[in-house]
């Protein structure tokens, strides 16, 4: 099939490499170069590189609403367009462009988180299970109905990292299965009850307040871990805690237990994965060889 791939961040990368292996990628819509690093150079997205990598051509335009846009992206004459992570709003005359129309690759099961971080709420809200779904796109955020779906369970130590290459290496397979078998898929309409928002994360959301429950905040620290990652102020400088597990204890709210496991407003949380300012991540028992933690965070 001729397809248009739409993606930008490493989360889409698996996905553009499978369609490459079996499909003709006509060519590869990425969010433009930007800013990055202590130079502020221009740096391609992670998309971007891989496609120049597979030779394929690529386009990085600022908007879709402009005709021309418009009529460059019908001109390509696809099969079907491929979105994962794009970060753009595909206007109509996109979605209406090619012969199949314009497939989403989702990270949750809609429903459920529909919108910008369903990985991390899924982890932040304590579900059982997310997954992956094939959807047909419209006008609506991710309100299009559904062609293929497959769940996976979080696991109790899971963090966004480990959930985001499970779901990435998911939606690859996904998809390929789902271009196979195109022509006889039954779309299923999205149900009106179990609809939920994964609204943007927001940096003030990270710092740890020890007065909720342990589960809450276990469930925090691993649904911002790596980014923007949960932290705790330790004297004048900024400690990202990314990997967390319940632990056995009480004591007063940010009441240090001893190594790296804390009180909570209920339960206790014990710390497995942190970093300094400037460090790398490290295990919590190394991170405490050089870090002295006051008797309460």
């Amino acid at each position: 099939m001729k397809i248009v791939f739409m993606g930008t961040p490493e989360f889409s990368v698996p996905v553009l490499e499978a369609l490459a292996a079996r499909h003709e990628v006509v060519c590869v819509y990425a969010q433009p170069p930007r800013p990055a690093g202590r130079g502020k150079a221009l740096r391609k997205t992670p998309v971007h590189q891989r496609a120049e990598e597979l030779g394929l051509t690529v386009r990085t335009p600022l908007r879709l609403r402009d005709a021309a846009e418009q009529a460059a992206f019908a001109g390509l004459g696809a099969d079907v367009a491929v979105v994962v992570a794009y970060g753009l709003i595909l206007p109509q005359p996109v979605l209406d462009a090619p012969r199949h129309g314009c497939l989403n690759i989702h990270a949750s099961l809609l429903p459920r988180w529909r919108g910008a971080a369903p990985i991390h709420r899924a982890i932040m809200a304590g579900d059982a299970e997310t997954g992956v779904c094939i959807m047909q796109m419209e006008a609506g955020l991710d309100t299009g109905p559904v062609l293929l779906r497959e769940a996976t369970p979080i696991g109790p130590e899971e963090t966004t990292a480990s959930l985001h290459d499970r779901l990435s290496a998911m939606g690859a397979g996904l998809i390929i299965t789902a271009l196979d078998r195109l022509e006889t898929l039954v779309p299923e309409v999205q149900p009106e009850q179990g609809v939920t928002y994964a609204a943007k994360i927001d940096k003030a959301e990270a710092r740890v307040d020890f007065t909720r429950p342990a589960a809450e905040v276990d469930r925090l620290i691993r649904g911002l871990s790596p980014f923007p990652g949960a932290f705790v102020q330790v004297g004048a400088e900024r400690v990202k805690l990314l990997g967390a597990r319940l632990a056995e204890g009480a004591g007063a709210p940010g009441q240090v237990l001893g190594g790296f496991t804390i009180a909570c407003g209920e339960g206790a949380v014990e710390i497995t994965l942190a970093q300094r300012e400037g460090k790398r991540p490290m295990p919590a028992a190394e991170v405490l060889r050089g870090l002295e933690l006051p008797a309460r965070l």
